[in-house]
């Protein structure tokens, strides 16, 4: 892992939809700032088709500069019109031009990673053949956009056994250059083989997202609050190709709080918590 973790004072990061995904993210990133994050994992309209302009990028990167923040990663959109799997071919190239959209913007504010959802057709193994095609053609045109700006993909396990089975396609076809694996705590302990899973693929992970749940369904609560193993998991991540920092993708309503401040303070504790276990892992 990065050296950073190891630091008196370590990077930290945490999703900026921790309590809404769309409007005017700025409030939620002075709080995150104030509450001593050092990083963001940009998530707001990460399930949408808004497509960033410029001038938009231009101020995102201004707001980070004031508040000193800097991002860790993009959830990029698969898109809900704009679907980069679709065998409607102008759907999928709108949805090529989505993602590439924030390829584009991680670059421009600094990253090198953005995390994807496949689409869930693929976890159905009776509809895979027909969707591997235009996902193919999707990934050729990416990974161009891949090589332009510097930006990987991380794909995203989700809450079913089955979605590993693309993320383990696309990894032994397309190289760590390109693509790797963004591990979802959460999706990982209700799928119940995320752990097992990690461990196979540990050499690629690019990205986290971590938080906690009881394995029932997607709560995204603090670390520690739910049955995620956490012991097995940062031994993991220390061990892993994961080059950055502690990541939270947690939401404030489903953690039970109802004080902001507090909620992040309590986020950004539980988020050193776990880079000391990393370090000491």
């Amino acid at each position: 892992m990065h050296s950073s973790l190891a630091n008196a004072a370590p990077m930290i990061s945490i999703a900026t939809d921790y309590q809404q995904g769309t409007g005017n993210p700025y409030p939620h990133l002075q709080a995150v700032a104030e509450a001593g994050f050092t990083h963001i994992h940009w998530c707001h309209q990460w399930n949408t088709d808004f497509v960033y302009a410029t001038s938009e990028i231009d101020q995102i990167q201004r707001w980070l500069g004031d508040l000193s923040l800097q991002l860790t990663d993009i959830h990029a959109s698969a898109g809900q019109e704009k679907r980069w799997a679709s065998v409607r071919e102008y759907e999928r190239l709108a949805a090529v031009e989505l993602v590439a959209n924030r390829m584009e913007m991680a670059a421009r504010l600094g990253s090198d990673v953005i995390v994807l959802h496949f689409p869930g057709e693929l976890t159905d193994k009776a509809a895979s053949l027909d969707y591997w095609d235009p996902v193919r053609r999707s990934l050729e045109a990416l990974e161009d956009c891949s090589r332009a700006t510097g930006v990987r993909i991380a794909f995203e396990n989700l809450g079913a056994p089955e979605s590993w089975e693309p993320i383990a396609t696309v990894l032994s076809d397309y190289g760590s250059e390109f693509a790797g694996l963004c591990y979802d705590s959460g999706h990982g302990n209700i799928s119940g083989d995320g752990l097992d899973q990690l461990a196979k693929h540990a050499d690629r992970l690019l990205a986290v997202h971590l938080h906690d749940n009881d394995g029932s369904g997607d709560q995204h609560k603090l670390p520690f609050m739910g049955t995620v193993d956490w012991g097995r998991l940062v031994g993991l991540i220390a061990g892993s190709s994961y080059e950055k920092w502690v990541n939270l993708e947690v939401s404030q309503g489903r953690s039970g709080y109802e004080d902001e401040t507090a909620f992040l303070r309590e986020a950004h504790a539980i988020a050193q918590r776990l880079t000391q276990a990393i370090v000491a892992a």
